[in-house]
């Protein structure tokens, strides 16, 4: 127990139980408690003791007080304030949701009518709290709360009180300054006196990284940074992202005028200009995207959500056998996301299991090269070398490598080399750069520890005209480094054969850069620049694939193109085919090319289990051939390279599906697929398959472990809060708080912003909470709740509500109206009543017997 945490139950123990420690950043540790009097959880933010006493108690209660009349719905509020055995601290809301900053760490570019949104609500605060006459001084991401589908600002009061104590020598001494240097002012980084107009600064380049992807300004230290704040051009915002509107550009460059007086004086004004910019991101994003899920609901029954990052993207399977509940027989289909988060007013706290002292120096991130080109020009090259450097290294059996999906967030330097490597739980980083000089390329390798420490660097030139000689040479140098680093051989094993054309290998990695970032958009939700950029990637693919006919890689790439292809038309089932077809005669090249190619046995497997779940095939017999090709060439990728990730992912998908296997099958291949590979692309549909495989299992503490992680790392997803309030329904927690029951249920219907979820997510919580209620010994309040619940086949077509309820109706004592509820379920469903005879739900395995239940579910014949 750290001594902060002991002085501070020791001082508050009558008024708060403090729980533990939940994150530190550069002014405060943050702990979670529980206030005794209200019965509600809180967060205990605690001012570093030398800060502290700097401040002095006196200048922190007066900022504090002023802070805490601040009454705005996007202002995190306060609760409490005080001294504690010569603590400073502040009490806030437990809010559930994420910061900004974990949102653009893990998408980089956000949807522009979420940015414009973002910055609006942000806005409305900074004009009240302007209007109070308090300047916050220090907007930045981490301090700004993403909950409920709306923004909340936070630390109001704590930079008044430290910029006031700025002349203090002490203040000096700890390390303590007031503003981010990427979001600061150029008045605020002299040290003049920080306006109202410089939270608007401020918050333009928190807008700006919205939607670039970076901040406006970086730089190698905060000198730098504060220098080009105040010196040099901002650049367009269009220039990186064309689909951002004139109006929300204009209200940008407003915002970062250098003077004061040449921005928008009021947020109001800052409001009306980016108002027009929300006008047109309005019809032009949201409605795209709103259209796009209202087909994919019809047309493929909860289809995920498009993603196009290498590998097995699907939806979770229909429900079969006991796996009623793999389905959406649990409410966990894939229809929309949101999530929850247990989020503090700050940033920076350590991951769960995170252990303690040095990391692994044998777990390894590979950082993307810099371009050090004067235009960019060569920015193919260092994804291409990077990439190939990370499978390159990830064969060596005595490291660990971060895959691609890890450390594609962190492409652009714009995150310090000391928090990657503890989001990415690394020991050893490397990195470098790339630059011309002449006719070569100059490439430099470097080496470092989890604290961002250069440990060793390796410079080399090579012809600029030979890629493929350079990409092999900068993998045997790295593995020397490594060497010299972890004290042991890291011996690359022989790779399988690429080309050794240059022309076609600096081709197709301008192919896989344009795919790549087809991805980001696709996920931000611009169809049209998305679409334009698979063709550019398709286009270079073909050239690739001419210009050596002999290497497999361009032609597997031009069939992944095609299975997105698939997935777009998947409301056009004969266009759909037609893109199978044509993926599935890609995938015979590249086997005539090399009949071992794992990626095109993988890539073969997941075409064709695709056109068997869509059912883009309606044959039963030609289905079953299908689906066994599709297991045997998913099983011999595996085989083949059992570090294919994404192979097990699918596997476990169709294991789902398989009569002769069983969840244990389908967790085991889901457990592979992110032991092997964390980041994959889809990693949030094999972890929601991991909760729902182990719950079928009745093994609530798996499915917890794999919610929980599930929250941690797709806070926006509220699947993942779902499954945190049906596993009160089990004996995972021994009696369930009523409170904590309705505040997850009410948590969840807030995030669920699709119309169908949403209501969908409005019936099936009050089920699942009356499960909870009735696990705490509250039955009549159960029953009263689920006398009210009945079915809405607009958003429940395969009424799975009644399944539900047959199980909160048996916990809340009534087996009658369980049976009633479960004969519901399959008058709807009669195909479900073999696989219940067959494999009955856990459930029920207390009323197996029961005249009832056998009314029902009568024995097998």
């Amino acid at each position: 127990m750290s001594e902060i945490l002991a002085r501070l139950q020791a001082s508050l123990q009558d008024r708060y139980g403090i729980q533990r420690e939940l994150g530190r950043g550069g002014m405060a540790t943050v702990f979670l408690a529980t206030d005794l009097k209200h019965g509600r959880e809180v967060a205990i933010k605690v001012l570093h003791p030398e800060l502290g006493e700097t401040i002095g108690p006196e200048r922190f209660a007066r900022e504090i007080q002023v802070a805490a009349k601040l009454q705005h719905p996007n202002i995190l509020g306060l609760f409490d304030s005080g001294e504690a055995d010569g603590l400073l601290y502040y009490v806030m809301p437990f809010i559930y949701g994420e910061s900004l900053r974990d949102r653009l760490t893990r998408e980089g570019l956000l949807p522009v009518d979420f940015a414009v949104r973002t910055a609006l609500e942000v806005l409305d605060a900074l004009g009240y709290a302007h209007s109070m006459g308090i300047v916050h001084r220090d907007i930045k991401p981490e301090n700004i709360m993403l909950s409920g589908g709306h923004a909340l600002l936070a630390d109001f009061g704590i930079a008044r009180a430290v910029t006031d104590a700025g002349t203090d020598q002490r203040l000096t001494q700890t390390g303590t300054a007031v503003g981010t240097p990427l979001y600061m002012s150029p008045e605020q980084a002299v040290g003049d006196p920080a306006g109202p107009t410089s939270d608007l600064y401020s918050l333009g380049c928190v807008l700006y990284e919205m939607l670039a992807g970076t901040p406006p300004f970086t730089g190698p230290n905060a000198r730098a940074i504060m220098a080009r704040h105040a010196m040099e051009q901002v650049p367009s915002v269009q220039v990186v992202r064309d689909t951002v509107p004139d109006e929300v550009e204009d209200a940008i460059m407003a915002a970062l005028a250098k003077v004061p007086a040449d921005r928008p004086q009021t947020a109001q004004q800052m409001i009306e200009q980016l108002q027009m910019g929300l006008q047109l991101t309005g019809t032009a994003f949201t409605a795209t995207r709103a259209a796009q899920r209202r087909s994919m609901a019809r047309t493929a029954q909860h289809t995920a959500q498009m993603r196009a990052a290498q590998g097995a993207m699907l939806p979770e399977p229909p429900a079969k056998r006991n796996r009623l509940l793999l389905g959406g027989g649990i409410g966990l289909g894939l229809a929309a996301v949101g999530g929850l988060v247990a989020f503090l007013a700050m940033r920076g706290g350590q991951d769960a299991g995170m252990p303690s002292g040095g990391l692994d120096r044998h777990h390894v991130a590979i950082t993307y090269f810099e371009d050090l080109s004067p235009k960019g020009e060569l920015s193919y090259v260092a994804d291409g070398v990077t990439e190939n450097l990370i499978g390159a290294l990830g064969s060596v059996p005595s490291l660990s490598v971060i895959s691609k999906g890890g450390v594609l967030p962190y492409r652009g330097g714009r995150v310090p080399r000391d928090s990657i490597a503890r989001a990415l739980q690394v020991g050893t980083l490397v990195g470098g750069s790339i630059e011309p000089e002449n006719d070569q390329l100059v490439v430099t390798l470097r080496v470092y520890d989890d604290a961002g420490t250069e440990l060793e660097r390796a410079t080399f030139r090579q012809p600029a005209t030979d890629l493929v000689a350079l990409a092999d040479t900068l993998a045997q140098q790295a593995a020397e480094l490594i060497r010299k680093r972890i004290g042991a051989e890291a011996q690359l094993r022989r790779t399988r054969e690429g080309t050794r054309n240059a022309e076609a290998w600096a081709t197709y990695q301008r192919a896989v850069q344009a795919r790549d970032r087809g991805d980001s958009l696709a996920r931000a939700g611009e169809v049209p620049a998305y679409q334009r950029q698979y063709a550019v990637a398709e286009s270079l693919g073909r050239l690739a694939q001419r210009l050596d006919d002999r290497w497999v890689d361009p032609v597997v790439l031009l069939g992944q193109l095609d299975f997105w292809r698939s997935r777009r038309d998947v409301g056009d089932p004969g266009r759909a085919n037609l893109a199978v077809d044509s993926g599935l005669a890609h995938t015979d090249r590249a086997l005539a090319l090399d009949r071992n190619s794992s990626a095109a046995l993988e890539l073969r497997g997941t075409l064709n289990y695709w056109r068997w779940l869509v059912p883009l095939e309606a044959d039963e017999n030609r289905r079953k051939a299908i689906f066994a090709s599709a297991r045997a060439d998913l099983e011999k990728a595996v085989q083949l390279n059992p570090q294919a990730a994404s192979a097990y992912a699918t596997l476990s998908h169709l294991y789902a599906n398989a009569d002769d296997k069983e969840g244990v099958d389908v967790v085991n291949a889901a457990q592979k697929a992110l032991e092997l590979d964390a980041y994959l692309g889809n990693a949030d549909v094999v972890m929601l398959r991991l909760v729902n495989g182990f719950y079928d299992l009745n093994q609530a503490v798996n499915a917890d472990r794999w919610c929980s992680e599930g929250r941690r790392r797709f806070p926006d997803d509220y699947r993942f809060l779902h499954c945190r309030l049906q596993l009160l329904g089990t004996k995972l927690v021994v009696r369930p708080e009523p409170a904590v029951a309705w505040a997850l249920a009410d948590s969840t219907v807030a995030l669920a912003r699709d119309p169908v979820d949403q209501r969908y997510e409005q019936l099936i919580t009050r089920v699942l909470v009356a499960g909870a209620l009735a696990r705490a010994g509250l039955q009549d309040s159960a029953q009263h709740i689920l006398r009210a619940v009945r079915p809405d086949p607009e958003v429940d077509s395969s009424n799975d509500l009644m399944l539900n309820a047959s199980y909160a109706w048996l916990l809340a004592g009534d087996t009658t109206e369980a049976m009633r509820s479960l004969k519901q379920y399959l008058t709807t469903n009669p195909g479900k009543l073999p696989l219940l005879q067959k494999d009955p739900i856990w459930w029920y395995q207390g009323i197996l017997t029961d005249t009832r239940y056998l009314a029902v579910v009568p024995p097998a014949r």
